[in-house]
C-alpha cells in the first residue's frame, strides 16, 4: 500500500443518489477522479462496467462492490455511498444500501483483492453495516472504515 490513505472523507458520500449501477458507479467514481486517484474518469468507467459484466458485484444484505483495476488508477482506493432508496447491484435479496467502490491500479492486483477480502469478512458482521446505515459524518466514516479494512 502507498501512504495515501485508503479512503477519506471526500470519497464518502452519506447521501448518494441514483437511479441504477451506472448513476452510483459514476457519482462515487466522479470523487475518485476530484481526489486525484483517478485520471480518466471514462476509462475508469469502462473498466468497472466490464468487471460488472463478468460477475454481479451485488451482495446479500443490500451491499454493492463495484471493483476494479485500471491504468486510470493512480493508488488503491475505496469510496464508500449509501443510498436510502437503494442501488440494484444484482444481487439476489434485492438492492444495495451501502455501495463501496474499490479501484486498484492495474499493476496492483494483490491489492484491491486484499480490501475486497476485508470487506467481506467485515460485511458479515451486522454491527459494521448498522454503524454505516446510521452514520452521519463522513470523516468518521472514513476513519471507521480505514480502521476496520486496513
Amino acid at each position: 500500500m502507498t501512504t495515501l490513505d485508503l479512503i477519506t472523507a471526500d470519497l464518502v458520500d452519506l447521501g448518494l443518489d441514483a437511479a441504477d449501477k451506472h448513476a452510483a458507479t459514476r457519482a462515487l467514481a466522479q470523487r475518485l477522479v476530484h481526489a486525484g486517484r483517478v485520471t480518466d474518469l471514462d476509462l475508469f468507467l469502462k473498466d468497472v462496467a466490464a468487471r460488472e459484466e463478468q460477475m454481479a458485484t451485488g451482495l446479500e444484505g443490500g451491499i454493492g462492490i463495484p471493483h476494479c483495476r485500471s491504468a486510470a488508477v493512480t493508488a488503491p482506493t475505496l469510496a464508500f455511498g449509501r443510498s436510502t432508496g437503494g442501488v440494484d447491484f444484482g444481487a439476489p435479496d434485492g438492492p444495495a444500501r451501502l455501495i463501496f467502490l474499490i479501484a486498484a491500479p492495474e499493476g496492483g492486483g494483490g491489492d484491491h483483492l486484499k480490501v475486497l477480502a476485508a470487506l467481506a469478512r467485515r460485511l458479515v458482521r451486522a454491527e459494521f453495516k448498522q454503524t454505516l446505515l446510521e452514520a452521519t459524518d463522513a470523516a468518521a466514516v472514513a476513519e471507521y472504515i480505514r480502521q476496520e479494512v486496513s
